[in-house]
């Protein structure tokens, strides 16, 4: 056979092979969250949150330039349910003092009744005359208006106040404080801004997370003593009668605590590989699951849970995540690699990374903040399968 005809031949079978590639792949189903999304905001988002309401707040990154210095501070906007939208605090105005500082909005949460908020701001000021600065974290008290709730008559923001949430009664917020450096294990605090009185809540005690269930005035926090040398232990805490109960004894904690919509499961991860699941009516009962360390959200239904593969800050792709059925822990560590499981992972957005995400709290909603200019875009959950 000639070298020609063989080169010919070769051709003809390459162009039937992607022929029949491009037949299969239109045959898949597609993510039509892609092609129609329900709502887009233009802007370069640094940080959004659902109200129980479907409303949308969200920070829009504004930069300006004084006479020395390029400062951040950025805007804060919310989208209501009719598509409307508008600016609730203006970066540029929001000022602190006379000495220059800039910001970022690192998150929001709003409290469970959506009246109020709190936004978690990163903060840079200039603290002397050679220009040095200082980095603080702040939480920013406001309601749903956007108008600032003051801490009896003075400032709206907690200093080194992070992690912050309003409870029940309206009338407190709980955050975390740094107890030891840097942001090792943290206080628990509390602040009623109308009666200006705040404290410690379980004074002496240290904590590496915590994740706040506003609706029934408690927490989910995994607690460690200051040496660091003792397992870490999970902890049921009452913020409003100050009482705890101590759920389990963690074989290891490496972030992302998270409680699902019910209240009654919690997922975190053991390591940078395995997250664990744990029944918190049952804290004996566990699944632990080998997906990658990553950002993640439990779905309403508390069925799958949302990943994106990637640190918080950073971009990655989304999948879903079966929740699988809990066992005893005792017979989960006889089993091989401690009962420790590779489940499927389902890609949504054709395997495109995301920079941030957020179910809505109805189940409907998948509002996305993809890297690069990160403008928001909101899909139907069902179409984003």
């Amino acid at each position: 056979m000639s070298g020609g005809s063989w080169e010919g031949r070769f051709r003809r079978l390459v162009r039937l092979a992607v022929l029949v590639l491009l037949a299969w792949g239109s045959s898949l189903p597609r993510a039509r969250a892609q092609e129609a999304p329900v709502q887009t905001i233009d802007e370069e988002i640094t940080a959004f949150a659902y109200a129980p309401d479907g409303r949308i707040v969200y920070a829009v990154r504004r930069l300006f330039k004084t006479k020395k210095y390029d400062l951040q501070r950025d805007d804060i906007w919310i989208a209501g349910t009719d598509g409307k939208r508008r600016r609730v605090v203006q970066g540029e105005k929001f000022v602190r003092g006379s000495a220059p500082f800039s910001y970022t909005v690192n998150k929001f949460r709003w409290s469970g009744d959506g009246r109020r908020m709190v936004a978690e701001l990163f903060t840079t000021a200039v603290v002397d005359s050679e220009s040095n600065t200082r980095d603080q974290m702040q939480a920013l008290l406001l309601d749903d208006a956007g108008k600032e709730i003051r801490i009896r008559d003075g400032d709206s923001v907690i200093p080194d106040g992070y992690n912050a949430a309003w409870i029940a009664d309206g009338a407190t917020v709980v955050y975390l404080a740094e107890a030891v450096k840097p942001h090792l294990l943290s206080s628990i605090q509390i602040m009623r801004p109308e009666a200006g009185r705040g404290g410690p809540l379980f004074a002496g005690r240290t904590f590496v997370d915590a994740d706040w269930m506003a609706k029934t005035g408690t927490g989910i926090v995994i607690e460690r003593d200051r040496s660091l040398s003792g397992p870490p232990r999970m902890q049921r805490l009452d913020l409003v009668k100050e009482a705890d109960t101590e759920l389990a004894t963690l074989d290891g904690y490496a972030g992302g605590l998270e409680v699902s919509p019910s209240g009654t499961k919690a997922a975190y991860y053991l390591d940078q590989e395995v997250l664990e699941i744990r029944d918190l009516t049952a804290p004996s009962r566990i699944a632990r699951l080998r997906v990658g360390y990553g950002a993640f959200q439990w779905a309403p239904d508390e069925k799958r849970i949302l990943l994106k593969r990637a640190p918080e800050r950073k971009a990655g792709e989304l999948v879903w995540v079966e929740v699988p059925p809990l066992a005893e822990e005792s017979t989960k560590k006889q089993e091989p690699d401690g009962g420790v499981v590779q489940p499927a992972l389902t890609p949504i957005f054709h395997g495109l990374a995301i920079h941030d995400f957020q179910i809505s709290p109805d189940g409907r909603f998948l509002a996305v903040v993809a890297p690069g200019k990160g403008s928001l875009t909101v899909y139907l959950l069902a179409a984003a399968r």
